[in-house]
C-alpha cells in the first residue's frame, strides 16, 4: 500500500527518486546536504510498524543512500536520524556533515535554514538522482 507524503514534507523538501521501499526527498536547506527517506507505506510512524521484510529493506536503503551521500558530498561524517517529533510519518534523515559546516558539532536544527537557489537546487537534485539510480 502506497503512502502519501506528509504535507509538511511537500512544503520543505523536493522529490528526488523512488527506491523499492522509500521515496527520497531533498530537504530545502542549502546549508547541509540533507535527504529524507519516507517509506511508501500507510500509517507507519515507527520502524516497528514495518513488517520484517520492509525493515530489512529500509536498513539496506539507508546504507545505500548514506554511501551515495558520502561519495557525492565528499564527507566521512553522516547524521542518520529517525525522530518524528514534528512529523509523525516515518522518515529517516541522512545529513552529510563537515567540521566546517555552520553548526558543527551541534545539531543542524540549531541554525536557521537557507533555501536553495534554483540553479543549485536543480544541480543537487540531478547529482543525487543520478547517484541514487545507479546499480543498487
Amino acid at each position: 500500500m502506497v503512502n502519501k507524503v506528509n504535507k509538511n514534507f511537500l512544503k520543505t523538501s523536493h522529490f528526488i527518486t523512488d527506491l523499492k521501499l522509500c521515496s527520497v526527498r531533498l530537504i530545502d536547506n542549502a546549508k547541509f546536504p540533507w535527504i529524507i527517506l519516507v517509506p511508501k507505506r500507510n500509517k507507519v510512524t515507527d520502524i516497528t510498524n514495518l513488517n520484517s521484510k520492509d525493515q530489512i529493506t529500509l536498513i539496506k536503503e539507508i546504507v545505500f543512500c548514506s554511501n551515495v551521500m558520502k561519495k557525492i558530498f565528499k564527507t566521512t561524517k553522516l547524521n542518520v536520524e529517525k525522530i518524528g517529533n514534528i512529523v509523525p510519518q516515518l522518515h529517516i534523515h541522512i545529513i552529510a556533515r563537515k567540521k566546517t559546516d555552520s553548526s558543527w558539532p551541534l545539531s543542524v536544527w540549531v541554525v536557521k535554514g537557507k533555501s536553495y537557489k534554483k540553479t543549485l537546487l536543480e544541480s543537487v537534485i540531478k547529482k543525487l538522482g543520478k547517484g541514487l539510480t545507479r546499480k543498487r
